[in-house]
C-alpha cells in the first residue's frame, strides 16, 4: 500500500513543482560541466597570478586594512550614507506623493525637482554646494519688504560636511521619489477608492493601505540605492571630506603605495555592500511572505 502511494504521489504533484524536482535531479550536461571547469580554471589562474604578484603589495594591504585613519574614514562614509538615505527617503516620499497628487502646482513642482536633481551629475552638485559662497556670500532670513531676521556667513555655514549631506540627500530624494512613485502606482487604485468611500482620509489611506502594499515594489530598488549610496560617498573626497577614499588617498600621498591603499578601500566597499546585500535579501523575503502563502495555497488547491 505504501509503495503504490509512493509511486502515485508524483502524479498528484503540481506541474511546476514536479518540473523543479526533475530539474534538480537531472544530470549536469557535459557541455555545461566543461564550461564550469573552464571558468573555474580561468578564475583560479587569475587569482593565483594576482596573489603572487608583488606589485599588488598584499603586506601593505594587510597592514593598513584596520588602520585607525582608514576606519575613521569608513565611519564617515557609513554616517553620510545613513543620513543621506534617511533624508532622501523622507523627502522622496513627500515628492512622490506630490507628484501623483491631483494638484497641478504640487505635481509640477515635484516634477521640476526630480528633473533637475536627477539629471544633474552628483559630482557637479557636490562642487556647486561646496562653492555656494561664490554666489551668495551670506545666507539670510528676510521678511519680504521688511527687516533681516538672521544672517550667516556662507563659508562658515556650508562646510564639507553640510555640502556633502545636502548634495547627497537632494540627489537621493529625486531618485527615491521615482522609486516610491512607481511602488505607489503599483497598488490597485480600486482599494483607494473603496477606502475613500468608507470615509478614510488620504493620509490614512496612504499609511494603512497603499504604502504597506507598495513596499514589496519599493524595497528591492531601495536596497540597490543604498548600495549605490555607499559607493557615491567616495565622490565627497573632491570637496575635502574625510571619507574612506579620502583617508586612503591621504595615506598613499605620504607612502606612495597607491595600488595597495586603493585595494584597501575596494575591499572595505565590497565587504559593506556584501553585508547590505544579505540584509536586503532578508527584507525582500519578509515582504514576499504573502505571495508565497498565496502560491502555496494555489498549489495545494490544484
Amino acid at each position: 500500500m505504501s509503495s503504490s502511494t509512493a509511486l502515485a504521489s508524483p502524479a498528484r504533484m503540481p506541474a511546476d513543482a514536479l518540473r523543479d524536482v526533475r530539474r534538480a535531479h537531472a544530470p549536469l550536461p557535459l557541455g555545461r560541466a566543461a564550461a564550469w571547469v573552464l571558468a573555474t580554471a580561468i578564475l583560479g589562474g587569475f587569482l593565483y597570478i594576482c596573489a603572487i604578484n608583488p606589485n599588488f603589495g598584499w603586506p601593505v594591504v594587510a597592514q593598513y586594512f584596520l588602520d585607525p585613519t582608514v576606519l575613521k574614514g569608513l565611519s564617515v562614509s557609513l554616517g553620510l550614507t545613513a543620513v543621506a538615505m534617511t533624508l532622501g527617503v523622507g523627502f522622496g516620499l513627500l515628492i512622490a506623493v506630490a507628484r501623483i497628487s491631483g494638484g497641478r502646482l504640487a505635481s509640477s513642482l515635484a516634477g521640476l525637482f526630480i528633473w533637475f536633481f536627477r539629471g544633474a551629475p552628483l559630482l557637479v552638485q557636490l562642487i556647486f554646494w561646496y562653492n555656494l559662497s561664490i554666489l551668495f556670500p551670506k545666507i539670510s532670513i528676510v521678511v519680504p519688504f521688511g527687516p533681516t531676521l538672521a544672517s550667516w556667513d556662507t563659508n562658515s555655514l556650508i562646510t564639507p560636511l553640510t555640502a556633502a549631506i545636502i548634495g547627497l540627500s537632494l540627489n537621493e530624494a529625486a531618485l527615491m521619489a521615482e522609486i516610491i512613485r512607481g511602488g505607489l502606482l503599483s497598488v490597485d487604485r480600486g482599494q483607494t477608492e473603496t477606502a475613500q468611500a468608507f470615509g478614510m482620509t488620504r493620509v490614512r489611506i496612504l499609511r494603512r493601505i497603499v504604502i504597506p502594499q507598495a513596499m514589496k515594489a519599493i524595497v528591492p530598488p531601495t536596497g540597490n540605492q543604498l548600495i549605490s549610496m555607499i559607493k557615491a560617498t567616495s565622490l565627497v573626497s573632491v570637496i575635502a571630506m574625510a571619507d574612506l577614499l579620502y583617508s586612503v588617498q591621504s595615506i598613499y600621498n605620504r607612502t606612495f603605495e597607491v595600488i595597495p591603499m586603493l585595494l584597501v578601500a575596494v575591499f572595505w566597499y565590497l565587504l559593506v555592500t556584501s553585508i547590505l546585500n544579505v540584509m536586503q535579501g532578508f527584507i525582500e523575503r519578509h515582504y514576499s511572505r504573502g505571495d508565497r502563502a498565496v502560491t502555496t495555497a494555489r498549489r495545494a488547491a490544484s
